[in-house]
């Protein structure tokens, strides 16, 4: 059943558009159905053919704003390349996206840290991420960034995140070119916090773009509403919340976790990865501490609560 999500979005993305910082908004509405890559100078297949073996089609079948989509099926061919037209080598960058996969399906994209010019395949220059969700078809709501060898997929995981199934999600891929390091959050919360570029013995050159491929049988990624942003986009638009430059640390912890704070810390509840809480505190005061030495090791979600606003980060243990 088709489904359609009539959200305030749209109006938010319109009204951004004034600011400088985006570089590009793609709310896939503007094309036809069928292959994309034809149709917009951003998006390109791997192979460089339009409408090739590796083409992705626009779709009505799934939409978050309007009535169209792009979907990445799992015919292990699909080789989509979102590019960033700047290619930029320093400072800040974002590239934020909508995602929607069914439950028991599967998704994948990785960085591109190097362009290739038109008219030729696609260079392999993958880094700052590898990213699977739901890699080995068993595993629905869990993503990993992988770094298993070629052939190998699903048996080295060097880090995990949870994400919702049947429902459209947000991610945002914060990139420090400068340190070559990069975050990633799910729905505003953070899972990835200065995940190095690497992978294999690729040298980062520039923020070429993202690749949406088909990575599995059971593939079903659903892509709609792309923003292309010069600085860090989960600081755009917040409220005080942000002004209160709202900070944890250590991560990975080992004991105490220390929040930093400008304005009193009211609330900081902690849940297990299951959603159970695990630890709760009201410390009413600014840049308090956390006890977590308790805790077994593992990964948490810590819910900081100021005023009538929250945010949620994973922290490690």
């Amino acid at each position: 059943m088709k489904k359609v999500y009539l959200v305030a979005l749209l109006l938010g993305a319109f009204s951004f558009t004034s600011n400088a910082q985006q570089e590009l908004y793609d709310d896939i509405e503007s094309y036809n159905l069928g292959g994309i890559s034809a149709q917009s100078p951003h998006w390109r297949t791997w192979s460089g053919v339009d409408g090739g073996a590796d083409e992705a089609n626009v779709v009505d079948d799934e939409a978050l704003s309007g009535l169209q989509s792009i979907l990445i099926p799992g015919n292990l061919a699909t080789d989509l390349m979102l590019l960033v037209p700047s290619a930029p080598t320093s400072g800040i960058y974002s590239i934020q996206f909508h995602a929607y996969i069914p439950a028991g399906k599967g998704g994948y994209f990785n960085m591109q840290a190097a362009l290739t010019p038109e008219g030729s395949a696609w260079v392999q220059a993958l880094m700052g991420g590898n990213i699977f969700f739901n890699c080995d078809g068993a595993s629905g709501g869990i993503g990993t960034i992988d770094q298993s060898p070629a052939g190998q997929e699903c048996t080295l995981s060097a880090a995990s995140f949870t994400y919702p199934e049947d429902q459209w999600f947000k991610v945002d891929c914060v990139y420090d070119l400068d340190n070559e390091t990069w975050d990633m959050y799910i729905d505003d919360v953070q899972f990835f916090f200065a995940h190095p570029f690497a992978f294999n013995t690729q040298v980062f050159i520039e923020l070429a773009g993202l690749d949406f491929y088909s990575a599995t049988a059971h593939n079903e990624m659903y892509i709609d509403d792309v923003t292309l942003y010069n600085g860090d986009i989960t600081t755009v638009g917040v409220d005080e919340f942000s002004a209160a430059k709202f900070s944890v640390y250590p991560n990975p912890v080992k004991d105490m976790l220390n929040i930093k704070s400008s304005t009193a810390v009211d609330n900081v509840t902690v849940y297990d990865l299951l959603g159970k809480v695990v630890l709760q505190e009201n410390p009413g005061k600014i840049s308090p501490a956390i006890n977590m030495g308790n805790l077994a090791s593992g990964s948490y979600l810590v819910k900081v609560t100021i005023g009538d606003s929250s945010k949620t980060v994973k922290v490690l243990k």
